[in-house]
């Protein structure tokens, strides 16, 4: 597939069913990835040549979140979908970039239930190491094990837990997590997704998002008020976190709920939020997964595919396939793309994520 169409807004403003015009919009079997401009500076975003395919359509649901490349093993690390069954726990489904997109699967011994994940300095390493040494995975825990964060090696397989609980007080499940390239602080969200899917206790602390010191144990509530923090990332300049709210669904899908990207300042020593306000409300779905590119360009994983914001908070277009995307990954020149089943790849991509940089060395 080629080629970039042009969304009508105006035709749009008084069609509900304007897409369907354009294309077809039937995804009981996905196949279809499309390129919807919303924006004509889409074009200069994605790029004027990209293409997008589908790489697998599998019988379960290896691609949810994460995606996070360690340089090392030139692969990418995605975690699976709860598949509703303690005796098959959530593994990590691993794409090797230099081999066709071949996948396979592994569990950690240290990580029980993973979700997001951010590419992770330990302590001591961030001010000499050229790329990622570990990845972090935001584990959401079981009925057996807390809620933590786990650091995980992909060249040995070894894994440690970092942080198990808030000063005592047990987490609900960590949804996602991002390290701040100066300060080595650990930001995450912590939601009930592990609880309305019947695999974590009921919650006995708020939704908040949290800002982790792994070098000193120094833990803080940075922002709350939610109703389901789900994904979050930086602005490449880190002056502003983004805070997506999925409240859309809980135990069930409610669409008077939050779909909804907060968000905030982040203070001038990296310690704090403050200017809350509604950056932008997905159309289609609730925004999962967050990632920004190197033009402050954010982007989310949505009900129908990836949508892109500017940075003023302007929907620009659409990796359109039309079932719910939990989240994507850059890597140079491209994006994959997750929805649970499927994965996707846009490629001749201009955009640039904001860590690709870093994690590939380039």
């Amino acid at each position: 597939m080629s080629g970039i169409i042009p969304v009508d807004l105006s035709a749009f403003a008084t069609n509900p069913s304007y897409l369907s015009t354009l294309f077809a919009t039937n995804a009981s079997t996905p196949s279809v990835i499309n390129l919807l401009a919303y924006d004509q500076s889409f074009v200069n975003v994605i790029g004027e040549n990209a293409t997008a395919r589908q790489l697998y359509n599998l019988d379960w649901e290896a691609f949810h979140e994460a995606g996070v490349y360690n340089k090392d093993t030139n692969k990418l690390y995605v975690t699976s979908n709860w598949a509703k069954d303690f005796n098959n726990p959530i593994n990590v489904t691993i794409i090797d970039l230099a081999n066709n997109y071949s996948i396979s699967s592994t569990r950690y011994s240290a990580l029980a239930e993973a979700n997001g994940a951010t590419s992770y300095y330990p302590p001591g390493t961030q001010s000499n190491s050229s790329t990622p040494s570990h990845v972090l995975y935001a584990d959401e825990g079981d009925f057996t094990n807390y809620s933590a964060l786990v650091s995980v090696d992909p060249v040995t397989g070894a894994s440690e837990k970092i942080l198990t609980n808030y000063l005592g007080r047990n987490f609900s499940s960590i949804n996602d997590v991002r390290q701040h390239p100066i300060t080595g602080d650990i930001w995450f969200t912590d939601a009930d997704y592990g609880y309305f899917q019947s695999f974590r206790p009921a919650p006995t602390i708020p939704k908040q998002v949290y800002r982790f010191s792994p070098s000193t144990g120094e833990i803080a509530v940075v922002a709350t008020d939610f109703n389901q923090c789900n994904g979050l990332e930086f602005s490449p300049d880190l002056k502003t976190l983004y805070v997506t709210d999925t409240g859309a669904v809980n135990f069930d899908r409610n669409l008077t709920r939050p779909a909804t990207i907060y968000a905030f300042d982040v203070s001038g020593d990296g310690k704090r939020l403050s200017g809350r306000r509604t950056f932008a409300y997905a159309d289609n779905g609730f925004p999962d997964g967050i990632h920004a590119d190197t033009e402050g360009n954010v982007w989310a994983g949505c009900g129908d595919g990836v949508h892109v914001w500017s940075p003023e908070g302007t929907l620009l277009g659409k990796v359109w396939i039309g079932v719910e995307t939990n989240n994507f990954a850059f890597v140079p020149g491209k994006v994959l793309v997750f929805s649970n089943a499927q994965l996707w790849v846009v490629e001749g991509v201009k955009a640039v994520g904001r860590e690709v940089g870093k994690d590939f060395g380039v």
